[in-house]
């Protein structure tokens, strides 16, 4: 077929013992682990934005810092990854049937531009979606990673400590994220979903150099360009 000019190229990561896995979307969960010193609160639906394909860095990358923020912050999140979709998907059948694969990433936000937007309630784009905002390592299987609904969820920086968690904090587990996803839209093999971030996040600067981890995962490394 001929086209108006030559279609973007497939995005991909790389999966453990596997062919390429291709990206189609992603979605991002909000407010999945309870504020630090406060007692957990299950909100009656997840809160969640979705950011292109576009977006992934690959592991080992240089990220150059975007324009348009003062206060670049990385937030840790476990990667779930979908190799089967559907509409109104059974939350007990989710974990063997429709998850390919766990990996670690991390959603860069403009801090300033999203402290802007909460206070105005207007939209979060402008502080999440922009080049290079969704770092994530390799994929590792399901059948290799096993069900993972619990584990430490670490974020440090230059050795640092910045974030630390359980995944097992999450508010949203994944059987029942991915059952309501499918009650609002159809959901395809090839779908991202990034579970939430445990805690606050700080900003970072040029040359910093981030170590996202979730434990029995390829740690994700990036550094700050």
């Amino acid at each position: 077929m001929n086209y108006a000019f030559p279609p973007a190229p497939i995005i991909t990561l790389d999966a453990m013992s596997s062919n390429p896995f291709p990206v189609r979307r992603i979605f991002c969960l909000a407010r999945n682990y309870p504020e630090s010193g406060q007692e957990a609160v299950k909100p009656a639906e997840p809160s969640f934005f979705l950011k292109p394909p576009g977006t992934i860095l690959q592991n080992n990358s240089v990220l150059p810092y975007p324009p348009g923020t003062g206060a670049l912050s990385p937030e840790v999140e476990m990667v779930v990854a979908l190799h089967k979709g559907g509409r109104n998907i059974p939350a007990d059948k989710v974990d063997y049937d429709y998850v390919f694969g766990y990996a670690v990433g991390l959603d860069m936000t403009r801090r300033d531009a999203l402290d802007a937007a909460i206070a105005q309630g207007l939209p979060w784009d402008k502080a999440k979606v922009f080049d290079h905002s969704s770092p994530c390592s390799a994929i590792t299987p399901e059948f290799y990673a096993g069900n993972i609904a619990s584990g430490k969820i670490e974020l440090k920086v230059n050795g640092e400590l910045r974030q630390s968690g359980n995944v097992a904090d999450m508010l949203w587990k994944i059987p029942e994220t991915v059952h309501y996803l499918s009650t609002r839209m159809e959901l395809f093999p090839g779908d991202l979903i990034y579970t939430g971030t445990p805690g606050p996040a700080s900003p970072v600067v040029q040359g910093d150099v981030i170590e996202a981890t979730v434990a029995g995962l390829e740690p994700l490394v990036i550094t700050v360009g």
